[in-house]
């Protein structure tokens, strides 16, 4: 009894030693999974520690305010600062290399445009809807004009958490965007005043039969009973992953996630890399009018870009046809807020850019631009990058991780772990706790409202009322030295088709403009 009290009284650096020979002793004789533990006893910890936090150590402590990747310190700065309505200006000059290759210059004119008195950016710079009609071309039942250019790019509930889902939706419906849901089907968090483009991949998450093929009447179901579901996306492939399937482990299906996927609780479900509902570029056309008819929506495909023959084969059925998708969201191979392995991240797939633009003139060289709604993702949601991607033919900017960034992600880059620091990708309830939703949802819109401001006035500052009326010409990229400087028309090699535009007033009195008037 003696010794015992005496061990119990020993000063608190005897506890410590005591813990470490604990430790030692487990790391040589007993644990055989981390060789560096049992060679260097204790020590080894230390190591394993500093990898885990070595993203945030290079992000505050070593890249400077340019180097960093996917986004850079000054990007981040730029969002954060937009979504609080704080200052987002820089002093004393741009700290980038100007001359450095792929920097883009945006041209203004010598008088900016001038908006009339009664024009509606005069009142509201934020306000900046979709020069085009998603389902006008095809005569859908149901034409949706997108009330923002700026809108949620596809995160699925169960990738994303259910607070950062519905801080987002509610972000949206003040912003006037739109939310897509991403393929884990149409969740309550989903229906909280935003528009909602519905998007299904191969499992069919959320329209899924009990052989887990494509159930149209779901479909048609869903639709009808969610007013709210403004479009409908099929996905082809994206840009973290194209042409691979994935597996959602049962552990991860919970009682809601079963409900709202169309699953089983508890057990593994497979996502295959291809689609069961069509296995050819026809039947795809098919099942694109079939579900327009079906629900009235405009019908829409997602796809990262690479080979281009089947993109060739659709485009010359629509000119058989008359028929075809009514609008295309590119998504580039930066893209990333799926979880996938580094060869397919890297490698697979091309990037916005150069997907974009290799995939529009398929479409221009057969004069089929018009019929098609263009969206753009893939790290564009910084006004003078929209910019340029206007000028090469898109006519909405999708955003994902910016998002995610605007109600609080800090790119901890560990969104596959199910630890997201600051709730945003992870489905635990305490974390999630830390995302006030009112708040973050005020950022959000906060963010779109200040992208959509500086993407007018640069619009304006180039002499133009839309950002639709942008020409190639009017931007400038670095090449190399030989050539130090080209315009967009010049570097990709076509220039985009002229679209209609009729002028803000009459935009904003479309009778089927998306979001709140």
């Amino acid at each position: 009894m003696n010794s015992i009290l005496q061990v119990l009284s020993l000063p608190w650096w005897a506890y410590l030693l005591l813990f470490l020979l604990v430790v030692g002793l487990w790391d040589v004789f007993i644990q055989r999974k981390h060789t560096i533990r049992h060679n260097f006893p204790i020590v080894g910890h230390l190591r394993y520690w500093l990898e885990s936090i070595g993203p945030e150590m290079r992000q505050y402590f070593v890249a400077n305010n340019r180097e960093e990747l996917p986004f850079n310190r000054i990007e981040r700065g730029w969002i954060y600062a937009s979504a609080k309505r704080e200052n987002n200006y820089e002093g004393f000059g741009t700290d980038r290399d100007i001359y450095a290759h792929q920097h883009v210059f945006i041209k203004n004119q010598m008088m900016a445009f001038k908006a009339p008195q009664h024009h509606p950016s005069a009142h509201d710079l934020s306000f900046l809807p979709c020069a085009k009609v998603m389902g006008e071309y095809h005569k859908r039942k149901r034409p949706y004009r997108p009330a923002s250019i700026i809108n949620i790019s596809a995160m699925s509930f169960g990738s994303l958490s259910a607070a950062a889902v519905e801080a987002m939706n509610k972000g949206a419906a003040k912003a006037n965007a739109y939310q897509n849901t991403g393929e884990g089907g149409l969740s309550p968090y989903h229906q909280q005043g935003g528009d909602v483009i519905f998007h299904f991949g191969t499992g069919y998450f959320g329209v899924r039969s009990k052989e887990g093929g494509f159930s149209m009447e779901k479909l048609v179901a869903l639709v009808h009973a969610n007013p709210n579901v403004k479009a409908i996306e099929i996905k082809l492939s994206q840009g973290a992953k194209p042409g691979k399937g994935g597996v959602l482990p049962g552990a991860k299906i919970t009682k809601e996630l079963a409900h709202i996927r169309g699953v089983e609780v508890g057990k593994d479900v497979l996502s295959p890399a291809t689609h069961s509902a069509f296995s050819s570029v026809l039947e795809l056309l098919e099942l694109i009018e079939a579900i327009a008819e079906k629900t009235g929506l405009p019908v829409g495909v997602k796809a990262a870009i690479g080979k281009l023959d089947q993109w060739e084969e659709l485009a010359e059925l629509m000119l058989k046809t008359g028929k075809g998708p009514d609008f295309i969201a590119v998504d580039g191979g930066e893209g990333g807020t799926g979880a996938a392995p580094p060869s397919f991240a890297d490698h697979v797939s091309l990037p916005w850019v150069y997907g974009f633009t290799q995939l529009y003139r398929v479409f221009l060289k057969r004069g089929l631009t018009q019929r098609i709604v263009f969206i753009g993702s893939g790290r564009l949601g910084f006004p003078a990058k929209a910019a340029m991607a206007f000028a090469m033919g898109v006519d909405c900017i999708n955003v994902a991780r910016e998002a995610m960034m605007s109600i609080g992600c800090i790119q901890a880059q560990i969104c596959h772990t199910n630890r997201c620091p600051a709730g945003v990708a992870t489905q635990n309830k305490w974390l999630q706790k830390g995302i006030d939703i009112p708040l973050k949802s005020n950022r959000l819109a906060q963010y779109f409202k200040t992208f959509s401001k500086e993407l007018l006035e640069i619009t304006h500052a180039a002499g133009y009322e839309h950002p639709c009326q942008f020409h190639m010409e009017d931007i400038q990229v670095n090449l190399n030295d030989d050539d130090l400087s080209k315009d967009l028309r010049n570097t990709y090699g076509y220039e985009k088709e002229k679209v209609v535009f009729p002028g803000m007033q009459e935009l904003k009195d479309c009778s089927y403009l998306g979001g709140r008037k």
